[in-house]
């Protein structure tokens, strides 16, 4: 179970790096340019999707990097990812599949309850 939370969450948060590189130019490039109505609108709330932009991919990436040692923590913090994503950017179809991604891997990260070694890690 392991190592499938690890490719899942390889997998979700690469394309939440995609979709926050992606928002964050989108909202840099109506700053520089301006407004065209019907084309490019500004966002509602531009400093929460930056963070979120900036915030969910490291924190995706760092929870699957760890879960192997620490499934737990790891799995909280692809949790985290999650909510950041959707705090950001809401649900749509290009943040689905990365938060469904992040999510199960979340999932089976917290499922991992005993490592393969003898001692317990929560």
């Amino acid at each position: 179970m392991r190592n499938a939370a690890l490719i899942l969450g390889v997998i979700g948060g690469l394309m939440a790096l995609l979709i926050g590189i992606v928002g964050y130019g989108y909202t840099s490039a109506v700053n520089a340019l301006g407004q065209v109505d019907g084309l490019f609108v500004q966002v509602a709330d531009v400093q929460a999707l930056r963070i979120a932009a900036v915030i969910a991919p490291i924190v995706g990436l760092a929870g699957a990097g760890m879960v192997v040692s620490r499934a737990l923590w790891g799995g909280l913090l692809m949790l985290a990812s999650v909510g950041a994503m959707y705090f950001g950017f809401g649900l749509n179809g290009f943040t689905l599949f990365p938060m469904c991604f992040s999510g199960v891997a979340a999932l089976l990260a917290l499922a991992a309850g005993r490592p393969d070694e003898a001692h317990r890690h929560f």
